[in-house]
C-alpha cells in the first residue's frame, strides 16, 4: 500500500509546478491570448466559408470545433517546457528534489486548465456563428467531452513538448508528433460532439476517450523520466 506521506509530497510537488506555470502564463498571457485569438479567427473564417443556416453544419460541427481546438493547443503546448530554457531553469527543475513524474503532471495540469479556458471562451462564438441551438441539459455532457478530449491532447502534447524542447524546430515537431497520436481520441471526440450538437446520445466515444486518457497518462508518467533525464 502506498505511503500517504509520499502521496502528499507528490501532490504538493504537482501543485507547486501547476501554480508556477499558471502564474507565469497569467502574468504574460502570451499563449492564452494567441490561442483565443486564433480560435475565434478560425471559427469566424469558416463561418464565411459555410452556410450557417444549412443543416449540414451539424454534420461537420464536431470536426470543425476540435480541429480549431487542436491547432490552437499547439500554441500552448509548444511553450510548456520551452519557457524553462531561459536561465537554465529546466536543468534546475530536473536537478531539484521534484520527481520527473510530478514535474510532468504539474505541467500537464497547467496546460489542461489553459486549454480548457480557451475552449470554453471560444465555444459561445461557435454556437453564435453557426446558429447552433443549445439546451441546458447538454452542458454537462459537453463539459465531460471537453475535459476528456482536452486531457488526451494535453498528456500527449506535454510529453512531446518535453521530448522536443531542445530542438530548434520544436514549434514544427510538436504538432507533427502529436496529431498522428491523437487520431483515435480526436475521432471519438468529434463523433461525440457531433452527436451532442444534433441532440443525440453521447454513444461509445466517451468510453474510448476515457480509456485513451488512462492508458496514455500511465505511459507518459512512466516514460517522462527517460524523456527528461535520458
Amino acid at each position: 500500500m502506498p505511503d500517504p506521506t509520499v502521496i502528499i509530497m507528490f501532490l504538493r510537488q504537482v501543485w507547486t509546478i501547476t501554480a508556477k506555470d499558471l502564474h507565469s502564463e497569467l502574468r504574460t498571457k502570451e499563449a492564452l491570448n494567441a490561442s483565443i485569438a486564433f480560435s475565434v479567427t478560425i471559427l469566424l473564417l469558416f463561418n464565411w466559408a459555410f452556410d450557417p443556416s444549412s443543416e449540414q453544419v451539424q454534420e461537420f460541427s464536431g470536426g470543425l470545433l476540435w480541429m480549431t481546438y487542436t491547432f490552437a493547443a499547439a500554441l500552448v503546448l509548444n511553450r510548456s517546457f520551452a519557457r524553462e530554457l531561459q536561465n537554465d531553469c529546466l536543468d534546475a527543475l530536473i536537478a531539484s528534489p521534484i520527481s520527473s513524474s510530478a514535474l510532468f503532471v504539474g505541467k500537464a495540469l497547467a496546460n489542461f486548465v489553459i486549454l480548457l479556458a480557451v475552449e470554453l471562451f471560444s465555444l459561445p462564438f461557435f454556437l453564435l456563428f453557426y446558429n447552433v441551438s443549445w439546451t441546458a441539459d447538454r452542458c454537462l455532457p459537453m463539459l465531460l467531452v471537453l475535459a476528456l478530449g482536452t486531457w488526451a491532447l494535453t498528456v500527449i502534447g506535454t510529453l512531446f513538448s518535453a521530448l522536443t524542447v531542445n530542438l530548434k524546430l520544436r514549434e514544427l515537431m510538436v504538432p507533427m508528433l502529436v496529431y498522428p497520436m491523437m487520431i483515435p481520441a480526436l475521432i471519438a471526440a468529434i463523433t461525440v460532439t457531433t452527436n451532442l450538437v444534433a441532440g443525440n446520445p453521447l454513444g461509445l466515444g466517451t468510453r474510448l476517450l476515457l480509456a485513451f486518457d488512462i492508458i496514455f497518462t500511465a505511459l507518459a508518467v512512466a516514460l517522462v523520466d527517460t524523456v527528461l533525464v535520458g
